[in-house]
């Protein structure tokens, strides 16, 4: 018998009518009557998909950080050249003063006032004075409690009287997932309190910043100049970052915007509060991020995880049991695609704690526990402020201990390293910065203080300077 495509419509009627029966009496097919009783939602918010309540809660604890410094300057005719500014000084020149000002955003992170921004919205030189503008106009004197260039946190207090502030709570920024709803706000371009939605692009970013310990959470929601310091909130309305920076050709948002975690935030104002600074764990290993030609030497076939490029003979990698040449692949349960994950989540972990470390060792995993210490701290012979008629007049120099080299992410195993260059003295002039490891004085190397001062304690007609700056080495002629 031969099937036919056509049907009676009469018989169609009859089958949909007792198809559309049989599913309304199971309750897969909703009856005339059920869809005349749907209810419209409950509540505007849920009518409209809204975000204000969250903006209501979170905006009061948002405010504006304004800095104003008086800088004073001296236009003199020989500005820029160490010879003739060690020779004649810079009083030659009429001074001047100007007044340097910045805006940024900040976020409230306790009743007392405790403010948390970014480090570059309150980078001052010279006297400086700093508002805090809230959401209902209010504006309060602040100061600073701490500031960290590198991972570009500051944390201020406000000026208030035991006055008390609505303030936002930290969320735990390792249970956030790509995908996440968040809102950043924030000043931009100082027009006023600005909310912009988005989502979690992606999270443990640690390709920008400074700090070899940071990672980014990346996200699309509009960041602008003005908003760094802001707070990136979730639907809970509690702080999960703190707007830093953008990627932007043009100045402006392209959806490529980046936030401190709030783990990382949170250990800062701790500290802060405390009164004490933050200490990073000290691992004694020297760790770099996986390449392919890395992997490739390795037999792996992931770019991934972090190298243990050297381990200090006396340091808790030792202990652990952590060799050179392993490839750490997680920690605390965490996966490390590079070297900066790695040591964020034993950053945030925190001295006195300890982590769980799986590494990769020859094609097998070990499982190991790092105890968490802080570095061993220099002697007083370790550390010299430098002062002369020679180069380094104003540095302040230390010997390449494990921990301070740590500390400033330097690569060299010999040398003496800068920890700090006072402004307007000579090594200031000569643009030496933190960092930077002395390898060679009057082409002799350099392997401690003791050195060092041997080498400058004669005046020379020409300096001869040899530095590892970034892993390059420089050689610079100084005019004695």
């Amino acid at each position: 018998m031969r099937h036919s495509n056509t049907s009676h419509p009469a018989s169609v009627a009859i089958i949909l009518a007792a198809a559309m029966t049989l599913l309304a009496a199971g309750g897969l097919w909703p009856s005339v009557t059920q869809a005349q009783r749907r209810e419209p939602p409950p509540s505007r918010a849920q009518m409209q998909f809204s975000f204000a309540p969250i903006v209501k809660r979170t905006a009061p604890a948002v405010v504006n950080v304004y800095v104003s410094s008086r800088v004073r300057t001296f236009a003199s005719p020989f500005a820029g050249d160490p010879f003739f500014e060690r020779l004649f000084g810079e009083s030659l020149g009429m001074p001047q003063e100007r007044i340097q000002r910045s805006l940024g955003s900040g976020v409230i992170v306790s009743p007392e006032g405790i403010v948390v921004t970014n480090s570059h919205v309150v980078r001052a030189r010279g006297e400086t004075e700093i508002r805090i503008a809230l959401a209902d106009k209010r504006e309060f004197d602040a100061k600073i409690l701490m500031q960290d260039e590198k991972t570009d946190i500051a944390v201020l207090k406000i000026d208030a009287n035991g006055q008390r502030f609505e303030h936002l709570e930290f969320e735990d920024s390792d249970s956030l997932e790509v995908g996440d709803l968040v809102l950043a706000i924030g000043n931009p371009f100082g027009v006023g309190q600005t909310v912009t939605s988005g989502i979690v692009s992606a999270l443990a970013r640690s390709e920008v910043g400074r700090s070899d310990s940071a990672v980014f959470i990346q996200t699309d929601a509009a960041i602008n100049p003005g908003n760094s310091g802001g707070a990136l909130v979730d639907m809970d309305g509690k702080v999960v970052g703190i707007n830093t920076m953008i990627y932007s050709r043009s100045g402006g948002s392209v959806g490529i915007g980046f936030a401190i975690p709030s783990n990382l935030v949170r250990l800062y104002v701790d500290s802060a509060v405390a009164g004490r600074k933050v200490e990073r764990p000290w691992i004694g290993a020297r760790l770099e991020s996986m390449t392919r030609e890395i992997a490739e030497g390795l037999g792996l076939d992931r770019i991934a995880g972090a190298l243990v490029a050297r381990v200090d003979a006396r340091g808790p990698a030792v202990e652990a049991g952590i060799e050179a040449g392993d490839v750490i692949t997680h920690v605390d349960g965490f996966e490390v695609p590079d070297a900066r994950s790695a040591l964020y989540r034993v950053t945030t972990r925190g001295v006195g704690n300890s982590v769980d470390i799986t590494v990769l060792r020859r094609g097998r995993t070990k499982n190991l526990k790092l105890a968490l210490k802080p570095a061993p701290p220099p002697g007083p012979d370790d550390v010299r402020n430098l002062s002369g008629r020679h180069p380094f007049d104003g540095a302040r120099v230390a010997n390449l201990l494990p921990g301070v080299a740590d500390e400033l992410g330097i690569d060299a195993t010999a040398g003496v390293a800068i920890l700090s260059v006072r402004p307007g003295s000579i090594a200031g002039r000569l643009k030496f910065q933190p960092g930077d490891v002395i390898v060679s004085v009057q082409e002799k190397k350099v392997q401690s203080i003791t050195d060092l001062d041997a080498a400058l304690g004669a005046r020379q007609r020409l300096w001869l300077i040899g530095i590892e700056r970034g892993g390059q080495l420089l050689s610079l002629q100084v005019p004695g």
